[in-house]
């Protein structure tokens, strides 16, 4: 272990982008903010944490807003040493690349667009691409809206990230709204960081919202959010959860803050079969199948009703099977829930490029900071304590 002491930055930015962190630091709760918005924390041991800043980080994070200026700030201001020439060099390159691909609805086909002809011509080089591309236009292609997410896919694993601004369907509309007094007489409205990371996913209805991931500390009240979506969108919703007692937890939320009834929240599960307005699916039921071989019976849930809105819970555990079924639903809007990006089967690029970047997070010690705050001001409330 390399040693550290107090003296100096926090922080060591090594050659391969991992990134160590001294706990017993006076910026230590700075530099640790500050690597949540582009580092994916590897291990955090009692006195050195580790982290490692990847493509896929340095995405997300241009994604939710973070400018490029302020990542190398942050490394360059916070480190204990200087940071090598070629990490900033490959920092910056890999922020350059999202947002050079774009996707955007012209008529029935979908066209996809470079920023430059040198670029539509590189991507299109590749095999895996090529075959997902139909007509050539100025400075891209046209592509079969069903081909959507795969080509998101493709070109993600060639490290061109795409910025999806097709836009979505409409889907079912579904009239519900967030009460201001529970079903059980608590008074309750959205945590100010809550209506933050709603207005991050909904992006005011504009191209930018619609599709992405919000990373919130266990206890932030990620279901809260997920209600908050739904009360923005006004349409039928299918949530996706871990298990039967995780959609049960959803189904008493909702009836207790929503206006919704109990005869608009079905649940999909291996106990029940219904298919309502909401609806409430494990993913247990979805990847079922009588043989290892067989098909997922299931899964045709995704096709049962005209959904408009798919919640995925605790997005960093979907199986295999309902990343295919969502490749091709790219049309559908999408929220991914979760307290953390990272997955133990390595596929963090699926969540990215099939359900959408991360569009708010926040470190558990800036939750905590709100949360003491508010709570010196008006004393303990009942209002959606998480």
């Amino acid at each position: 272990m390399i040693p550290m002491s107090n003296g100096g930055g926090p922080i060591i930015v090594q050659g391969d982008m991992t990134v160590l962190l001294e706990v017993d630091n006076s910026l230590y709760s700075e530099a640790r903010d500050a690597l949540a918005g582009f580092a994916e924390l590897v291990k955090s041991p009692e006195h050195i944490h580790t982290y490692h800043i990847t493509p896929l980080s340095v995405w997300n994070a241009r994604a939710s807003g973070i400018p490029l200026r302020e990542i190398l700030n942050s490394l360059t201001s916070l480190s204990r040493f200087p940071v090598q020439k070629h990490i900033i060099d490959d920092i910056s390159d890999l922020a350059s690349r999202y947002g050079r691909l774009r996707l955007e609805m012209d008529g029935e086909w979908l066209v996809l667009h470079a920023d430059k002809t040198a670029l539509a011509e590189l991507v299109s080089g590749y095999s895996g691409v090529n075959r997902l591309l139909d007509k050539p236009v100025y400075r891209g292609f046209r592509v079969d809206p069903d081909l959507r997410g795969e080509l998101k896919k493709v070109l993600l694993d060639i490290g061109y990230p795409v910025e999806d601004l097709a836009g979505y369907t409409d889907g079912e509309i579904l009239e519900l709204s967030l009460l201001e007094t529970t079903r059980t007489g608590n008074a309750f409205r959205m945590r100010d960081y809550q209506l933050e990371a709603v207005d991050a996913f909904h992006a005011a209805g504009g191209p930018r919202g619609g599709s992405g991931v919000i990373v919130q500390p266990c206890g932030a009240g990620k279901t809260i959010i997920g209600m908050g979506c739904m009360e923005r969108l006004q349409t039928s919703t299918l949530v996706l959860a871990t298990n039967t007692t995780a959609i049960r937890q959803w189904r008493d939320e909702l009836l207790d803050k929503t206006t919704l009834t109990e005869g608009e929240i079905g649940e999909y599960s291996g106990a029940r079969k219904e298919i309502r307005p909401v609806t409430l699916a494990t993913y247990n039921i979805m990847t079922y199948r009588r043989r290892n071989d067989g098909e997922f019976p299931h899964l045709k849930l995704f096709r049962k009703r005209n959904w408009g809105f798919i919640i995925y819970d605790e997005v960093h555990l979907l199986p295999a099977p309902v990343f295919r079924m969502t490749a091709g639903l790219q049309a559908k809007r999408r929220l991914g829930l979760t307290a953390t990006l990272i997955r133990e089967d390595g596929k963090e690029g699926d969540v990215f490029a099939l359900i959408g970047p991360r569009k708010a997070a926040m470190p558990w010690k800036e939750l905590e900071r709100r949360l003491d705050s508010k709570s010196s001001m008006h004393g303990d409330s009942s209002e959606n304590a998480p």
